[in-house]
């Protein structure tokens, strides 16, 4: 599966990443390389999680677009 992740630079220049199907799914990191590896590891804990706890693992569904204006 894949699953949309959303990655956000903060003002101290660390970003930030969050998986709007996974709610509480989120990491950090000081590069946008390091905040994928680290989301991903985030996705696979979390996921295995939700199987531990008997949890249905949400279908990804999440969009992302961008609009010119």
């Amino acid at each position: 599966m894949e699953y949309l992740i959303i990655i956000e630079k903060n003002k101290q220049g660390h970003y930030g990443a969050y998986v709007p199907d996974l709610q509480g799914c989120v990491s950090l990191g000081d590069t946008i390389e390091e905040t994928k590896k680290n989301i991903k590891e985030a996705i696979q804990l979390h996921l295995e999680g939700l199987k531990e706890e008997g949890y249905e693992i949400p279908f990804p569904s999440a969009q992302a677009l961008s609009i010119a204006v």
